[in-house]
């Protein structure tokens, strides 16, 4: 299952989840190596894995509520549920939506992304998840290096002429440089 997890924050795109109803476990797992989590009102999370013997694997989680690591410590070891505003308080979801059209929502967000190149996109995502566990410093340059594969295409000049068009937001995508397979070590 960790092989599972780890795919989606290796995934070479940003991953962008709908929560609605219950989101409990195994489930919580899966969604903190999301990118973005975006839920609807009437979410309920809990981690359960204590309450039924087990440990809970939720590293990402303890990394994405960093500034609330009490309160995920008191949900961890309780198995407490919670609600969509607690998770959006402690930082697990990036939004709540007013209505039930959050899978409307996020697919919205991720038609947004799009517009964009997705060599920067996915240069973007490596170096937001490489900062995680590295110092500014170091996250600066692993930043540098993300941005010169970047250079090596027409995105950047491309960028400017969708936006100077208006065309980049409006809908129409700019003729960006495919995002070439990765390679496997």
């Amino acid at each position: 299952m960790q092989y599972c997890l780890m795919a989606i924050e290796e995934y070479p795109v940003p991953v962008v989840v709908a929560i609605h109803g219950t989101c409990v476990g195994a489930g919580m797992e899966m969604v903190s190596f999301a990118d973005i989590c975006l839920c609807s009102p009437g979410t309920k999370f809990s981690i359960r894995e204590v309450r039924m013997g087990l440990v809970a694997w939720l590293q990402q989680l303890y990394k994405i509520c960093a500034g609330n690591i009490s309160r995920v410590r008191e949900l961890c070891y309780t198995g407490e549920d919670f609600d969509s505003v607690e998770a959006l308080r402690i930082g697990f979801v990036s939004r709540v939506f007013s209505s039930l059209s959050v899978l409307d929502d996020a697919i919205d967000v991720a038609k947004r992304i799009s517009l964009n190149s997705p060599v920067a996109a996915n240069g973007t995502k490596l170096s937001l998840n490489y900062a995680r566990n590295h110092s500014v410093k170091e996250g600066l340059n692993q930043a540098a290096i993300q941005d010169s594969a970047a250079l090596m295409t027409n995105d950047l000049m491309e960028s400017f002429a969708a936006n100077s068009r208006g065309n980049n937001r409006g809908g129409v995508a700019a003729k960006f440089a495919p995002l070439l397979p990765q390679s496997k070590p």
